[in-house]
């Protein structure tokens, strides 16, 4: 009789890392180096090494680690995909997660195992992605678009000090549509995330006041 092999899945982390410029909702991507997908364009991700990872979580921090050098308050987990076909090694899942990193730390990312790093609309990356990260990217950006939708404050996107203008542009950006300033500031009074500060950011129109986020916000 023929022995019977146990199939093991491949499990992996794959992390969408957002941040907001230009009015859009950018993600990172990553050219891969090696095989499989090699010259492709992915999401950043690894494998999960359980001799130094203690979750999925500490999975993802780590792959994350590699790419930027500042260390990101939020990694929240999307879902996982899972398949015999999705990965050319065989069986495998994964699970995927977002970050959110402001713009003003962008410049804090590092090469590590990569060909080259892009940051790209996430809504239209312009690239054919490796693997089945395109949904991926739909998933993670629908997590962050609905929760944005209902009403929590993406504050990580943002410098540690800003303006309420500039918040309004972030979850303009994040949505793909215009606020009324009017309600939206309306909607802001009741909100306990936000710090108002005794600081104004000075342009060429009147002074800006100047807000953080509330001690242990997370989005």
């Amino acid at each position: 009789m023929n022995a019977t092999r146990e199939l093991f899945p491949l499990v992996s982390v794959d992390i969408a890392l957002f941040s907001v410029d230009q009015s859009m909702l950018q993600v990172l991507l990553v050219k891969r180096a090696e095989e499989p997908a090699a010259k492709q364009w992915a999401l950043p991700g690894g494998i999960l090494k359980p001799h130094l990872d203690d979750s999925l979580e500490a999975a993802a921090r780590r792959v994350l680690a590699h790419k930027v050098s500042v260390e990101l308050p939020l990694v929240e987990e999307v879902c996982t995909f899972s398949g015999p076909d999705r990965d050319p090694r065989g069986w495998s899942l994964s699970v995927l997660f977002y970050s959110l990193l402001p713009r003003d730390q962008v410049n804090a990312l590092v090469r590590n195992k990569v060909e080259a790093l892009k940051w790209v609309d996430a809504s239209m990356p312009g690239h054919r992605l490796a693997f089945d990260h395109a949904q991926h990217l739909t998933a993670a950006v629908a997590k962050i678009r609905g929760k944005v939708d209902a009403g929590t404050l993406p504050l990580h996107l943002l410098p540690e000090k800003f303006t309420l203008t500039q918040l309004q542009r972030t979850i303009e950006a994040i949505l793909g549509r215009e606020l009324d300033k009017s309600s939206f500031r309306r909607q802001l009074k009741s909100s306990s995330d936000l710090v108002e500060l005794d600081e104004y950011e000075r342009g060429a129109q009147r002074p800006a006041q100047l807000f953080r986020a509330s001690d242990g916000f997370l989005f």
